[in-house]
C-alpha cells in the first residue's frame, strides 16, 4: 500500500537523547550508576512525558533526596546536553520529504512544556505538519491510545502511515494497528527505506 504520510519519533531519530551523558561527565560513571540506582529519574521522566510539570517534578525529586540535591538537579541544569546534538542527515531527509509534499508528523513521548522549549532550540521540530506529543495527549508510546489519536486526528488510513522509531516495541505497537514501520538504526537505513518506498529519489537522499 502506498505511503501517504511519514511519522517520526524524535529522540535518537532526529536529535540524540542520552540522559546519562552529563551525569557521566560530571560525576563519573560509577557515581552516576549509584545515583540512578537510588533516584528514580525514569519514573519522574515518565510523569513529565504524561503531562506533569517539569519544574515541579525535578524540584520534588531533588527535595526527596536532599543529600544529593545538586546531583539530581543536573537533570535540569544540563538538559540540553542530554538532548543533543541534532542528527543532520535525518533532519535533511525530513525536509526532503516536505519538499516532495509528503506530510510529516511527529509522534513523541515528550513533556508539553519541554517540547515547546526543544522546538525553540531545534527549528526542525517546528517544521512538522502536525505534532502528537504524549504530554498533551495523556498517553505514551507504546500505548495503542496514542496511535489511535493520531489516526483520528489526521484521517490517514493506518496502512498508509510509515512510522520511524528507534525502539522496536514502539514500532511493533504501530504495526499491530496496521501501520508500516521502520526501526531506526541510523540515517543511512532510513534513506534506503524512503527510497525503496518511492517517497524520495536517490538525489534527495544524498542531501
Amino acid at each position: 500500500m502506498a505511503i501517504e504520510a511519514v511519522v517520526f519519533d524524535i529522540g535518537n531519530v532526529l536529535v540524540e537523547w542520552h540522559p546519562t551523558r552529563p551525569f557521566d561527565r560530571l560525576l563519573g560513571r560509577a557515581a552516576r550508576e549509584a545515583l540512578f540506582a537510588r533516584v528514580d529519574f525514569a519514573a519522574m521522566n515518565t510523569r513529565i512525558d504524561m503531562g506533569a510539570d517539569f519544574e515541579l517534578e525535578i524540584q520534588a525529586l531533588a527535595a526527596a533526596h536532599p543529600d544529593v540535591r545538586d546531583q539530581v538537579l543536573i537533570w535540569k541544569t544540563h538538559a540540553l546536553e542530554m538532548f543533543s546534538p541534532e542528527i543532520p542527515r535525518s533532519t535533511a531527509l525530513l525536509r526532503a520529504l516536505k519538499a516532495r509534499r509528503v506530510p510529516v508528523f511527529a509522534l513523541t513521548n515528550f513533556g508539553d512544556g519541554t517540547f515547546a522549549s526543544a522546538q525553540a532550540f531545534y527549528p526542525v521540530l517546528a517544521e512538522f505538519d502536525r505534532c502528537f506529543v504524549s504530554g498533551r495527549i495523556g498517553a505514551m508510546k507504546p500505548d495503542p491510545a496514542i496511535y489511535a489519536h493520531l489516526e483520528t486526528e489526521t484521517g490517514v488510513a493506518p496502512d498508509r502511515l510509515l512510522f520511524i522509531d528507534d525502539r522496536p516495541q514502539n514500532v511493533a505497537a504501530a504495526e499491530a494497528r496496521g501501520w508500516q514501520g521502520h526501526i531506526f538504526d541510523g540515517p543511512e537505513g532510513l534513506a534506503a527505506r524512503l527510497l525503496a518506498d518511492g517517497l524520495l529519489t536517490a538525489e534527495d537522499t544524498l542531501a
